[in-house]
């Protein structure tokens, strides 16, 4: 028998817990905060704040960040969401928007397919100038929407679904920051956040000079910032920004997580405000927990990959420890902002790249290369999750005689730019039969007031992320803490280091493709954008990424056929709860189910707690982007599929009666799909 429509409005078990942790964040987020700034006179901002799904596939699809063939998602944990604010300057006009996605990596791609949306819906309003999009850089999301070969290898090819389902994400996000623009205050406060990464690459790190080690002396960057939104006087929307990896779950996890920064950003909005995301009214607030820096920042304190399933929990603490740090700004001054709304974006082709001898740092030009991957590309972070065997950080002397002496010889050329690097696959020249990777890239530049965010698109180390800030703060004549690095912006180039770095060829070093010289290619183009800022300049626009929709390539067949087992009907219960349970107890219920694939429920769910209300309603109280719930997916033979749903029930549940609701859609042999809906027995929370 179908389940009745449940009431969304709920929460009610979530609240046991919502603050736990808030009297550690005094400690973790010490110092730094300014409070020395009156509140903006005249003319203010406008800011709208947005938040939508972007969840992708969750089965039979491979993950993206670990690089790994097997790691083929089985199901869903939490849901991955698009967070988006825009920022007006009512004195100009001028306005910026920043998305900041649970996703893996922001692609070209997906920033052309946004772009293109937003031109259809509000013409030259948010156009490629103003719109830096970022992602948090989950290694738990799903694959395969990339137009460039080399990320969609482990998915087997281009996946449109998860394409789509991450760019209507996105977009829908910005659509309703756009409707919910109101007069606002924007708050900027600075921390310290200990206790929540590691340099992960320290023998790297210790070959940058005095003056880089010096700024960092536990080799981390500890800065937490927080741009907060309020209006009239309360906070209803905030961005912190922290650099570290979202590779707190494992490799060997199954299930679409949105990692740790985002169970931060979830537990700040749900458990915390309260958030409904299956309603369709505005949230009261929103949070996002964008990355910087992080590219050679580990969660993982002891330098060893995690494990599964007890990568929960530590996903779990590094994301409370990650909203601790951010809450506590909540209640400081911080600095009222007042002043410009500006950006600035350019194209560069980073593999012709002229380099002054003011960036190169030896008196010399040097020129950027066609990219490049080294060995320790292949090798994965070891302290992360390794990638294939075989392979090593460092020195790979095998597989550079086999690259040197078997597939292909390097141009002295190509040799010189990419030193000491030893070439494993010369990717720029695999470019020219097909796209593998992204040659020219997209480098911006945003202000907010006295904020500003250099958007790079790859991952930055600590010491590379300090030397872009340096630069870009002595032109604008900006504090150091007040320019931020926002990493995985816009598109996808693999890593950004330092040259002393480069050269100890460790993950991060083989895995920059441009060369030893492309850190102060980038840092040439981050002064002509802060030097435009600066001056109310324009710059042309460089040569942009070529559209390569028509060439994505698609090698793993669609969901067939649905079938349930024999004797069987979708939905049936196949192994039923107990009778009775208490909170910290885990409910399992098992369904005959359908692929997941034929309808990816984006802005609303696979599964529903329910409890039992008076007069017979039903009221949910948790679905399947709540962290106490999961989502498994299983096939069952040929067609049939076996769902296990599961809620881990949080302590002060309400007690009383309670059901597990499934919602399934099945394919028919024609290609007709179907919805169905499994509802277990009733069972009692104690």
């Amino acid at each position: 028998m179908p389940a009745e429509r449940p009431v969304h409005s709920r929460r009610t078990v979530l609240r046991a817990g919502a603050l736990t942790g808030l009297g550690l964040a005094g400690a973790q987020a010490a110092g730094a905060s300014r409070a020395d700034a009156a509140p903006a006179s005249g003319a203010g901002y406008l800011v709208g704040r947005g938040l939508a799904d972007a969840t992708g596939e969750v089965a039979e699809v491979g993950m993206m960040g670990y690089g790994r063939f097997d790691q083929q998602a089985a199901g869903l944990h939490t849901r991955l969401r698009a967070r988006a604010f825009v920022v007006a300057d009512e004195a100009s006009g001028r306005r910026v928007v920043l998305i900041v996605a649970d996703s893996p990596m922001i692609f070209g791609s997906v920033h052309q397919a946004v772009l293109r949306r937003l031109a259809e819906r509000y013409g030259d309003l948010y156009t490629e100038q103003n719109v830096l999009i970022t992602a948090t850089h989950t290694h738990a999301g799903p694959g395969g929407y990339s137009h460039h070969l080399l990320y969609n290898t482990t998915t087997f090819g281009f996946h449109r679904k998860t394409f789509e389902a991450v760019a209507d994400g996105l977009f829908e996000a910005v659509r309703r920051a756009h409707d919910d623009l109101a007069p606002s205050e924007l708050v900027l406060s600075h921390g310290t956040l200990t206790g929540a990464s590691v340099n992960r690459s320290r023998s790297a790190f210790e070959r940058n000079p005095r003056a880089d080690r010096d700024h960092f002396p536990d080799a981390v960057d500890p800065l937490t910032t927080l741009l907060r939104v309020e209006r009239a006087g309360r906070t209803v929307g905030a961005v912190n920004w922290f650099p570290v990896h979202s590779t707190s779950m494992s490799g060997d996890n199954r299930l679409i997580s949105a990692d740790n920064k985002g169970y931060a950003a979830y537990h700040w909005e749900r458990e915390v405000h309260d958030v409904d995301y299956l309603s369709d009214g505005s949230p009261a607030f929103v949070s996002a927990f964008a990355q910087t820096n992080s590219g050679d920042m580990s969660p993982n304190l002891d330098l060893t990959p995690p494990t599964t399933p007890e990568d929960f929990a530590r996903t779990r603490a590094n994301g409370l420890r990650q909203y601790e740090a951010a809450a506590a700004q909540v209640h400081r001054p911080g600095v009222r902002l007042s002043g410009p709304v500006d950006s600035r974006l350019v194209y560069v082709d980073l593999s012709d790249v002229t380099v002054r001898p003011e960036f190169t740092g030896d008196g010399r030009t040097h020129r950027t290369s066609k990219p490049c991957v080294g060995a320790a590309m292949a090798a994965g972070s070891l302290e992360d999750g390794p990638a294939f065997p075989g392979f090593e950080e460092g020195e790979n002397p095998f597989w550079d005689a086999v690259s040197d002496s078997v597939i292909y010889t390097v141009s002295p050329e190509l040799a010189q730019a990419q030193a000491p690097k030893d070439v494993f696959v010369p990717i720029g020249e695999m470019n020219r039969v097909y796209p593998w990777v992204q040659e020219r890239v997209p480098v911006m530049l945003v202000r907010i007031g006295r904020l500003h965010l250099i958007g790079i698109p790859g991952e930055v180390t600590i010491c590379a992320g300090l030397r872009l800030r340096r630069t870009v703060a002595g032109i604008v004549g900006a504090d150091l803490d007040d320019v931020l690095v926002a990493g995985y912006a816009n598109a996808y180039f693999h890593y950004l280091t330092t040259p002393e770095e480069y050269d100890a060829q460790q993950y991060e070093g083989g895995s920059t493709l441009f060369g030893r010289w492309q850190l102060p290619a980038l840092q040439q183009t981050a002064a002509e954008l802060a030097t435009a800022l600066r001056d109310g300049t324009d710059l042309p626009l460089g040569p942009e990424a070529p559209d390569l929709s028509g060439k994505a390539l698609s090698l793993q067949p669609g969901v067939v056929l649905d079938a349930p087992p024999v004797f069987r009907a979708f939905g049936d219960v196949l192994v039923g709860p107990r009778e009775n349970y208490r909170a910290g107890e885990r409910v399992e219920v098992v369904f005959a189910g359908a692929h997941p694939g034929n309808d990816l429920h984006r802005g609303g769910t696979y599964l529903e707690v329910q409890r039992q209300e008076s007069g017979g309603t039903w009221r949910t109280v948790a679905d399947d982007g709540d962290w106490a719930t999961r989502f498994h997916w299983k096939r069952d033979g040929i067609a049939a599929s076996r769902v296990t749903v599961t809620w881990d029930i949080p302590q002060g549940t309400v007690p009383g009666t309670h059901r597990i609701v499934y919602h399934g859609d099945a394919r028919s042999v024609v290609g007709t799909l179907t919805p169905f809906t499994g509802t277990s027995p009733a069972f009692a929370v104690r």
